[in-house]
C-alpha cells in the first residue's frame, strides 16, 4: 500500500526542482536553465520581481535577500523537493535561503567548485567561465565555499559584444552560434595560457547549451549548472535496482 502525502495549501505535485529566476528578459534556448525543455522531469519557476542583473552582477545587492527567502519559500509552499538558482551569482543569498528552509537549496552553479579541486587533483586547475569576470569577486565565491587558495583561472564574457548585449543589456535576443563561438574563443585563449586546466565550470545559467563545445575543444570535463541540477534530482528521485 502507498500512503501520499501533501503540504497544506498545495495544490498539484510532481516538481522536484523549483528555480528561481532573476526579473529579466534573456531569451532562454534549449540547455538553458530558463528554459524547461533543458531537463528530463518537470521544474517549476518562480520570477523574483525587482532582482535584476545589474543589482545582483553590478552592486551586489544583499539587500535583495528578503526577496530571495520569500521567493523560494513559496516554492516550498508549492511542494518541490530542492530550490536551484538561475545565475552563479545568486550565491550571494546561498547561506540566508538554506537556512530559512527545509528542504535542500543549491542557488549557484559554482557551488561544483570545492568539489571539482578534490576530484581533478593537486597539480591541476579549474577553468571558471563567467558572464562577468570583474563581478566574481571572492565575496561571492566565499559564499560557496570557494576559498582563495583553490587553483581557479577566472576569465569572463563581458568583452565579447553577443554575449555582452544579450546577457548583460538584456538586448532581447541571442543568437547561439555568436555565443558558443565566443565561449570557445575564451576556452582556445585560457588553454594556450594555462595548459594545466584539468576541468572547466561554466558559471553562467545561459552557458549549458555550449557545454559541449567546450568538451569537444578540450576533451576536459565541462560542469555547469545543468550538470548540478540534475545531480541534485537524482538525490531525490532514487533508482530502484530491485
Amino acid at each position: 500500500m502507498k500512503i501520499h502525502t501533501i503540504r497544506p495549501n498545495q495544490a498539484w505535485s510532481g516538481e522536484s526542482i523549483g528555480i528561481l529566476v532573476l526579473d529579466e528578459a534573456i531569451p532562454r534556448v534549449p540547455g538553458s536553465v530558463g528554459n524547461a525543455k533543458t531537463f528530463s522531469f518537470p521544474v517549476r519557476y518562480k520570477k523574483i520581481l525587482g532582482t535584476t542583473v545589474e543589482r545582483l552582477l553590478g552592486k551586489h545587492d544583499t539587500s535583495m535577500a528578503s526577496l530571495f527567502v520569500e521567493a523560494a519559500r513559496d516554492l516550498q509552499a508549492e511542494g518541490v523537493g530542492a530550490i536551484t538558482g538561475s545565475c552563479g551569482f545568486m550565491a550571494l543569498f546561498q547561506q540566508e535561503v538554506a537556512e530559512a528552509l527545509e528542504i535542500p537549496v543549491f542557488l549557484s552553479s559554482l557551488l561544483q567548485i570545492p568539489l571539482m579541486t578534490r576530484i581533478l587533483g593537486p597539480h591541476k586547475k579549474i577553468g571558471v567561465i563567467t558572464a562577468n569576470a570583474s563581478s566574481l569577486t571572492p565575496d561571492v565565491l566565499e559564499k560557496v565555499g570557494v576559498t582563495d587558495i583553490m587553483p581557479l583561472i577566472i576569465r569572463g564574457l563581458e568583452k565579447y559584444p553577443e554575449a555582452f548585449s544579450s546577457l548583460i543589456e538584456e538586448k532581447g535576443s541571442l543568437d547561439e552560434d555568436k555565443m558558443r563561438e565566443e565561449v570557445l574563443d575564451v576556452v582556445r585563449a585560457m588553454m594556450k595560457e594555462h595548459p594545466e586546466i584539468g576541468g572547466f565550470l561554466l558559471e553562467c545559467s545561459e552557458l549549458p547549451p555550449y557545454s559541449k563545445a567546450v568538451q569537444d575543444a578540450t576533451g576536459l570535463p565541462v560542469f555547469d549548472f545543468v550538470t548540478l541540477i540534475y545531480y541534485i534530482y537524482t538525490t531525490l528521485s532514487a533508482q530502484a535496482f530491485a
